[in-house]
């Protein structure tokens, strides 16, 4: 009788330009360790900074073309083979634009949350009282739309963007079969667009948010897809702190722990549902070299240099490297 073939999902989190710069670091450091291809994953989950590695991976492009990419190098290859793309000024910078100062970004989300707000994640609530930011992603999605046929979705059959409704506050994940179809462009850039930083992204008559105001990992979803081992890359998620002197960074630090918990929360219905589950996040020097601003430019290619060192190593010898993973 033949032997069942593993089914794998990966699972991107959020977490800005450095997040994205970790993600490639860790996806190189997957590749090296256990010798899986991520691109041959059965699902990929792509949240914020998660959505535009995901789909780079889903478009066929290997970590290593993604990580000498993000070196400047020449592409030969694949869908980034000859495409540039200014890492720079692709976001608008470091610091968010004056946002549209006309009352809260969402004020049908605060009204339809009124009478749940204890089941609204906290992060859902604080998106709709911000003021609706006035950032551009537009350069996001001619990323995507260099990778994919202009106006298509994804060639990969299970490739999930998830997005936030700024009306309803409900999760969509642009992908799965109950989503509203979209663009691959258009999903990615919702998926991207942080509350008070950019502005909304309009499919088809209804208004998206970043899908990490719902959060950071949206792990559980994968919970029903019948995976045998999950590998979660969690740029927010970290299971050791470093001591930084900054109040910024201290304060990131604060929130770190909210979404390690309910990223561990989100594991636990993947487990139970009887898969494997592989969570690595940034560790103590992971995050020295983030700071406190995850849309710090200046930091990027350090990040994704020291993500390549600890997230092989804590593949490869966890118990070397206590802070950075959770295998449960």
């Amino acid at each position: 009788m033949a032997r069942r073939r593993t089914r794998r999902g990966i699972v991107l989190g959020g977490g800005g330009v450095l997040g994205a710069a970790w993600m490639t670091g860790a996806l190189c450091a997957l590749e090296q360790v256990h010798g899986f291809d991520p691109r041959e994953a059965d699902v990929i989950v792509g949240t914020s900074a998660g959505s535009v590695v995901g789909a780079l991976l889903a478009a066929g492009i290997t970590p290593l073309q993604m990580r000498d990419h993000q070196l400047g190098k020449s592409i030969s290859e694949g869908p980034l083979a000859g495409f540039s793309w200014d890492y720079e000024r692709a976001t608008g910078g470091q610091r968010p634009k004056m946002p549209k100062l006309r009352g809260p970004g969402s004020g049908a989300l605060l009204r339809n949350s009124l009478g749940r707000l204890r089941q609204m994640p906290t992060t859902a609530v604080l998106s709709a009282l911000m003021p609706e930011g006035n950032g551009s992603l537009e350069r996001v999605g001619h990323l995507m739309d260099a990778i994919t046929p202009m106006g298509e979705w994804s060639s990969h059959p299970n490739f999930w963007a998830v997005a936030m409704d700024y009306q309803t506050g409900e999760r969509v994940a642009f992908g799965q079969a109950t989503a509203p179809v979209a663009p691959l462009s258009e999903a990615v850039m919702a998926s991207c667009a942080i509350p008070g930083w950019f502005s909304p992204v309009s499919i088809d008559g209804r208004r998206y948010v970043d899908g990490g105001a719902v959060s950071a990992t949206n792990v559980d979803l994968v919970a029903a897809a019948g995976l045998d081992e999950v590998f979660v890359l969690a740029p927010m998620v970290s299971f050791a702190l470093d001591e930084p002197d900054s109040v910024l960074a201290r304060l990131e630090r604060r929130w770190r722990i909210q979404v390690t918990k309910r990223c561990l929360s989100e594991v636990e219905k993947v487990r139970d549902a009887g898969a494997d589950v592989v969570v690595l996040g940034p560790g103590p020097a992971d995050l020295e070299m983030m700071g406190g601003n995850a849309m710090d430019l200046s930091r990027r290619v350090s990040v994704l240099k020291s993500s390549m060192r600890t997230s092989a190593k804590a593949l490869a010898h966890p118990e070397q490297m206590p802070g950075y993973a959770d295998a449960g």
